[in-house]
């Protein structure tokens, strides 16, 4: 069963919205945190949901998906608050549309190399004091901190290895840092593996 617009013969050509394409990628997400597609699919999929011009292209992703699994819902903003801890998201962690961070001389860590990217932006509303903010960045992954306001700190941003990839999401970093840093760098390389 695809999701609500699966199309009948005279809406199957229909232009697609943009809503329409969001719902189908949270659809495949929510597919992918069940375990019913593969990371591979689900990559190859929301390319397609991303670029569908039809209801009939996006009803086509998921058709061969159980009812249950199109109502999975995916949190629009995700909120971290802690003081004098450290909280980390890395591999399979699914990336929401906004995070709100809000911490006391803790560190978060925010590791995008084995996360399941479905938007194309996230916006990051920060409010943190005497603590470090982590984004391990893999190709395609970008980051503006231009709105940050920071106080007594420092941001070190390290280049990525492939500075030509296509852009597959866009981090983009609000609200204000003090005595802290923000530190951006690609993924470490392990030598053998």
């Amino acid at each position: 069963m695809a999701v609500e617009l699966l199309p009948t013969e005279s809406s199957s050509g229909l232009r697609a919205s943009h809503a329409d394409r969001d719902r189908v990628v949270d659809v495949l997400t929510g597919a992918a945190a069940d375990g019913r597609i593969t990371a591979e699919e689900l990559d190859e999929r929301v390319a397609a949901a991303l670029s569908a011009r039809t209801l009939g292209e996006l009803a086509a992703l998921t058709v061969d998906l159980p009812e249950e699994a199109t109502a999975a819902p995916q949190k629009e903003v995700v909120r971290i608050e802690q003081q004098c801890a450290r909280a980390v998201r890395a591999d399979g962690w699914v990336v929401p549309r906004r995070m709100e961070i809000a911490s006391q001389w803790g560190q978060v860590t925010l590791d995008f190399s084995g996360a399941v990217i479905t938007h194309d932006t996230l916006r990051i509303d920060l409010d943190m004091c005497g603590g470090d903010l982590r984004l391990i960045t893999p190709p395609g992954v970008v980051v503006d901190a231009d709105a940050l306001v920071m106080g007594y700190g420092r941001i070190k941003v390290r280049p990525t290895r492939d500075p030509g990839a296509p852009v597959v999401l866009r981090v983009e970093i609000h609200g204000r840092l003090t005595m802290g840093r923000l530190e951006v760098r690609p993924p470490r390389r392990w030598f053998g593996g």
